[in-house]
């Protein structure tokens, strides 16, 4: 069988192959869908102090001159507060897959005069950074929102400097509660080559929240 095939292609001056196979489309994790929804909900007075957002940007290295991207910004609430760390000197691409929120940040710069971020438009499996372009990134809740982490990770990692730091602030859940397991997270994001370099959860008082921190092998 295997001669009449080679024959057979030999005389037809061509060469089989095998069909292709379909396109991976199946999310790796369940997830919630991404919020659209009114953006004062995340406006609390009391949620930079509930999180702790100035111990966050401590440890992401947040200081002037560096670029800092918000992967999934919605209306901004962590972009103003990177873009005034980062100042004078420093930006803050503030991306989201949604064209209504990108517009909401730009129209947040222009009232509050933050002409250091930069608001972006990105796909659900590409934020569409430049290489070799952020030294810190923060997903805010957005993570169990992504429903092919491994291309979205992929893209990061190479928008990464040498010794940038990536956070991700989550909630611990079955990804379509707006939550995700940390063991997941953590598999997730190791096997797109980052390691683990720090694990807290001093984000929300009941411990249910997680903030970890990786950098790019």
């Amino acid at each position: 069988m295997r001669l009449h095939t080679l024959l057979l292609t030999v005389l037809l001056g061509t060469t089989l192959t095998a069909p292709a196979l379909p396109a991976q489309t199946a999310p790796q994790h369940p997830t919630s869908t991404p919020y659209a929804g009114d953006l004062g909900i995340f406006e609390d007075p009391g949620r930079a102090e509930r999180l702790q957002i100035d111990r966050v940007m401590d440890l992401l290295g947040l200081k002037p001159g560096k670029v800092v991207a918000d992967i999934g910004a919605g209306g901004g609430w962590f972009s103003v507060r990177a873009a005034k760390r980062v100042a004078p000197g420093g930006k803050v691409i503030a991306e989201d897959i949604n064209p209504k929120y990108v517009d909401a940040i730009r129209q947040r710069a222009i009232r509050q005069n933050l002409l250091n971020i930069e608001p972006f438009l990105g796909t659900p499996d590409d934020p569409k950074l430049a290489p070799d372009s952020i030294d810190a990134a923060l997903m805010l809740k957005v993570y169990h929102e992504i429903a092919h982490p491994q291309a979205v990770l992929d893209s990061l990692r190479m928008a990464m400097r040498p010794g940038a730091r990536f956070g991700i602030i989550d909630r611990n859940g079955n990804g379509a509660d707006h939550g995700l397991d940390e063991k997941i997270v953590r598999h997730e994001v190791e096997a797109a080559g980052f390691r683990q370099v720090g694990s807290y959860d001093f984000t929300k008082a009941d411990g249910q929240d997680y903030f970890l921190i990786f950098e790019k092998k």
